[in-house]
């Protein structure tokens, strides 16, 4: 019960403290469950937050939901749901009734302005941290490239580059052990470094 209390309070903090949805909270899980807590390792985070991301839902619950689970089994991942999602219900909630009373107050449209433009801040500052984390040859910068030009484009359908980019990266690994060619996955993450750096797609 200990452990899931403090499972509930690090993702109830979480949930209300970020901004922007998955993106924003990434940082903040990030250090409260790696540097403060010190549940899960870098790596291990790092291939949590590209499954999580992978996977249909939100990155952040996604997130939650398979750190609950690693630390506290089913209860586990029901407490760090429900702390993540508490929260944001409860703010959301009361935003909409506000909202309705002061939907013409040029204060609260100026105040919504400028909640927009932060979010595309934060958007801006996870696509860099993507990219020094995805981008590691002529590879993955071809994917990159083919994949931002379908997406602006055509009319594909995000599931279809996600499969896509998985067997690309699957036949690469492979064709590069049969040549015998050393096979980088990720960044070289040095002791000194702060940054958790990782793939990740969805806000």
């Amino acid at each position: 019960m200990k452990l899931l209390w403090s499972i509930f309070c690090v993702f109830f903090k979480i949930g209300p403290s970020t901004f922007g949805g998955g993106y924003a909270m990434i940082a903040t899980i990030e250090e409260e469950i790696v540097r403060k807590k010190k549940w899960m390792n870098e790596a291990e985070m790092g291939d949590m937050i590209s499954v999580s991301g992978s996977a249909p839902g939100g990155v952040a619950v996604n997130s939650a939901t398979f750190i609950g689970y690693r630390l506290g089994g089913v209860a586990g991942a029901v407490a760090a749901v429900i702390a993540i999602t508490l929260p944001t219900f409860l703010i959301v909630f009361l935003l909409s009734g506000l909202r309705l009373l002061f939907k013409d107050n040029v204060k609260v449209e100026a105040a919504l302005k400028g909640i927009h433009a932060a979010v595309v801040a934060l958007i801006i500052v996870a696509a860099g941290k993507m990219w020094k984390a995805s981008v590691l040859d002529a590879v993955t910068f071809a994917l990159v490239a083919v994949s931002l030009a379908l997406l602006l484009f055509t009319q594909i359908h995000p599931f279809y580059l996600i499969v896509g980019g998985l067997t690309a990266g699957v036949l690469v690994v492979q064709y590069n052990q049969k040549r015998g060619k050393s096979i980088v996955t990720e960044q070289v993450r040095t002791e000194e470094s702060r940054d958790l750096q990782f793939p990740e797609y969805y806000i």
